[in-house]
């Protein structure tokens, strides 16, 4: 690392920052404000990000994922929600039943484009939650369904490991991966973490995995065999994800978030809530845009 603190990249705070995607076609960063029901896009320029557009929704908004014509794939609080560029939205498979006290979480896309989400519990301490992933065809297939709390997503930089969060187990997990059938391995931890909790993670091209730690105010780079080499500290105690960003994809965008911080805290860490940038010196791996360009299965 070059020794350089991550700096605020953005003029206003966000109460719960995540899920920051890169998209290299357009140069537009999205992300979502989850509890303000926010989706927005930004403009990023030498480390700065604007605003510069913003997407309101009636409910809870988890993750966004980019099609190859611009359209954006929205997980909505029970379901998923395909959002054109020129504003209409449609609405996908549901992937919650109405009414149960949880909501769509974390979400990416694999190395053929298939989006998958997680979910986590509205209602006190889980153990059910699911990771699932959309089909072309708009089935949902179930990869996991007892998780704590369903998070960050990622895959090695040849497509074939993909490594998923458990947060409140503080668990990062890893399996292979077929992306030609979606053939999925047995899961096994591959690392946990102490001092704070994972959430959002990305992976850089020398297949290290960097995780934001929500509590710790901590960016973690581990090594492949698991070891910690790079801390990056965070003037926001909650750092919810990570993202690689810019045309070499050596800016990092982080995201943070001023929610559950109490009155004291958020005194004491006055940039809590706002996006951060820094320059690495290894590029992450690029990520893919969804496969799909409709949808017309409704679940």
């Amino acid at each position: 690392m070059s020794g350089l603190a991550p700096a605020p990249a953005t003029a206003e705070t966000f109460h719960l920052a995540e899920g920051p995607v890169w998209d290299a076609a357009r140069r537009r960063l999205l992300w979502v404000d989850i509890l303000r029901n926010m989706l927005l896009e930004g403009a990023l320029d030498q480390g700065h990000i604007e605003v510069v557009r913003r997407h309101a929704f009636d409910s809870m908004i988890g993750a966004v994922a980019v099609g190859a014509d611009g359209g954006l794939l929205v997980a909505a609080q029970e379901h998923l929600v395909l959002l054109g560029d020129d504003g209409s939205r449609q609405d996908g498979p549901r992937i919650i039943p109405a009414g149960e006290p949880r909501r769509l979480n974390d979400g990416g896309t694999d190395p053929a484009g298939h989006f998958l989400v997680g979910t986590l519990s509205l209602d006190g301490p889980s153990e059910r939650e699911a990771l699932v992933r959309l089909e072309p065809d708009g089935r949902i297939t179930e990869l996991d369904r007892d998780l704590t709390l369903s998070n960050g997503l990622a895959w090695s930089s040849d497509g074939y490991r993909m490594y998923s969060v458990d947060t409140a187990r503080g668990a990062v997990f890893v399996r292979d991966y077929d992306v030609a059938t979606g053939a999925v391995g047995e899961r096994r931890v591959h690392l946990r973490v102490a001092g704070g909790l994972p959430d959002g993670i990305a992976l850089d091209a020398a297949d290290h995995l960097w995780v934001a730690i929500w509590g710790a105010g901590e960016i973690r780079r581990y090594a492949p065999d698991g070891a910690i080499t790079d801390r990056l500290a965070i003037p926001a105690p909650h750092t919810s994800s990570v993202a690689f960003a810019d045309d070499d994809l050596r800016t990092l965008i982080i995201t943070t978030a001023t929610a559950e911080l109490s009155r004291q805290q958020r005194q004491d860490h006055p940039d809590s809530g706002r996006l951060f940038t820094i320059r690495v010196d290894v590029p992450g791996v690029p990520v893919s845009t969804w496969c799909g360009s409709r949808m017309t299965t409704t679940q």
